[in-house]
């Protein structure tokens, strides 16, 4: 009987101690499913919290890049409307110059005289006509060739971008057989200056 007392276990033992190897494992395994809960719970609230600061960041680089694309968009209507204001400004010059530029008038007519088949036998440039927004531009020429000849150059002259008018038409006729010699008054016009509009009007006071 005293052998048998000797095998109990001690009173000072610990529960787990106590416990059965089956109990001791399942304790064992349940203490390592705390750990990975714990750990995923952790390794989770990292990750949704990046996912939500990356959707954010995404949210404002999208909110940057509208608003880029409404500035390029805008950039491209302001630089359209420059462009087409500048060429506006370019033919509004050829149509009506700020200056008389009385070589390429006259490079022009004698353009259009090639053309037509005639020939310009002189041009005289006259005193400038002042008007309240514009001046005129007059040359007095002299030119000859056939009847139709003349007719095309006067069409011609009028499809030039620049205005040109031509009055005053005298013709009479050539000694060559069919032509005609004719002499007339081209005017064109170019832009009133800065304050030459205003003098004339205290000019005409």
């Amino acid at each position: 009987m005293a052998a048998a007392k000797g095998n109990a276990p001690a009173p000072g033992g610990s529960t787990l101690d106590r416990l059965p190897p089956i109990a001791k494992a399942g304790v064992g395994f349940l203490f390592v499913v705390l750990i990975g809960l714990l750990y995923f719970v952790v390794f989770y609230s990292d990750v949704d919290n990046d996912l939500t600061q990356a959707q954010q960041q995404e949210s404002r680089l999208k909110g940057q890049l509208a608003e880029a694309e409404q500035s390029r968009e805008e950039y491209q209507k302001d630089a359209d409307e420059k462009t087409r204001r500048e060429q506006q400004a370019r033919d509004q010059k050829k149509i009506l110059p700020d200056d008389a530029e009385t070589p390429t008038f006259l490079s022009a007519l004698q353009d259009v005289a090639t053309v037509s088949g005639i020939n310009l036998t002189s041009w005289s440039p006259t005193e400038e006509v002042a008007q309240e927004f514009y001046s005129k531009v007059p040359m007095k020429l002299t030119l000859s060739g056939k009847f139709h000849q003349v007719a095309k150059f006067f069409h011609g002259v009028s499809q030039l971008d620049r205005i040109i008018n031509v009055e005053d038409i005298h013709i009479k006729k050539a000694k060559a057989p069919e032509e005609v010699d004719v002499e007339c008054l081209a005017t064109a016009f170019r832009a009133s200056r800065a304050g030459e509009t205003s003098r004339r009007r205290g000019a005409g006071h």
